[in-house]
């Protein structure tokens, strides 16, 4: 296994990625989409998730292939970014067809970062001019750390951000992961600099500091945040062709990433979850060892992909939490 050539989500052939933020506001928006309608599925695992058109990606429902998925900020209110990347498909004339009516499928997810220190006491809700400013902007390089989705995520001692990463397989399919991070949990050991993900890093991605000498087994950490505030809310993707069914799978499997990469995670005050996408660019070879390969691949790259987050995170004027820069 080896990381793609951006080392980016984009890896996987045909998908590109958006990123809008608003610096008074602290908050943005990421918009994943591709060339033509894809395979999602979704899987939740954290207790106070915010979502929006997740139901319809069921495998037993009508419509088999979403146009783009949206990861906000914002809470509640970041659901209607998902509005505005619906708008700018609709002038491009994407969408599931309904008669001479094309409506476009954008399932989204929201994390909590409404007390980050932002200005929030908006007259109109900006996410929806948020949502369509992103699809405008995608393409297959994009920024990381303090951007997008991540612009304003916290985690439980330091700024979280926006990550991705990238991984080949040597059955010749990509894997990518996109995430925001906005935990409740830490992606670094104790007080140090070190990473939990780090025995998953590739070369030296997010400092290549490797693991840390002591990991706190016996520590029994408190929540920082209250019930509703956190979240991790992620992507992972692959070139394979996969039915729903098998695409969920891989976002179950992504989710062991996740639990590698932030301590704790899955509890009662995040809202984790991760979609899953498949453009269906190459077949499975073998059905039975091409998904095992990729939900192992899937896991690794989110925990890769959550430690360039934090590590990628800038600090700016306001900052309610120290950067992981700005350790020493």
């Amino acid at each position: 296994m080896r990381t793609g050539p951006r080392n980016l989500i984009t890896d996987v052939a045909g998908l590109i990625v958006g990123n809008a933020e608003d610096a008074g506001l602290r908050s943005g928006v990421t918009v994943l989409t591709a060339e033509r309608p894809f395979t999602a599925a979704v899987h939740v695992m954290g207790g106070a998730p915010g979502t929006r058109e997740t139901d319809l990606l069921a495998p037993d429902r009508l419509v088999q292939e979403v146009d783009a998925l949206v990861l906000s900020g914002g809470s509640a209110f970041g659901l209607e970014a998902a509005s505005g990347v619906a708008e700018g498909l609709r002038a491009a004339g994407r969408g599931f067809a309904v008669g001479e009516i094309r409506v476009p499928i954008v399932p989204g997810a929201i994390l909590f970062d409404l007390l980050n220190g932002g200005e929030k006491r908006w007259s109109e809700n900006p996410y929806p001019t948020l949502g369509r400013a992103a699809l405008a902007s995608a393409g297959r390089e994009f920024a990381i750390g303090s951007a997008g989705a991540g612009y304003g995520a916290m985690t439980g001692n330091l700024k979280g951000g926006l990550g991705s990463a990238s991984a080949r397989l040597e059955s010749g399919l990509t894997v990518g992961a996109l995430v925001a991070v906005n935990a409740l949990g830490s992606a670094t050991v104790g007080e140090g600099r070190s990473f939990w993900a780090a025995p998953w890093e590739i070369g030296a991605e997010f400092g290549g500091l490797g693991a840390a000498r002591a990991y706190p087994a016996t520590a029994e950490p408190a929540p920082t945040k209250r019930l509703g505030e956190a979240t991790t809310i992620a992507i992972v993707a692959t070139d394979a062709m996969l039915t729903k069914a098998q695409a969920a799978r891989m976002a179950v499997a992504a989710h062991d990433g996740m639990a590698r990469a932030l301590v704790p995670s899955h509890t009662p005050l995040d809202g984790d979850l991760v979609f899953a996408a498949a453009t269906g660019a190459r077949p499975l070879t073998d059905p039975l060892a091409d998904t095992f390969a990729l939900g192992h691949a899937a896991a690794n790259c989110l925990a890769r992909a959550i430690a360039r987050a934090v590590f990628a995170a800038t600090p700016m004027p306001g900052d309610l939490q120290p950067s992981w820069q700005s350790l020493r």
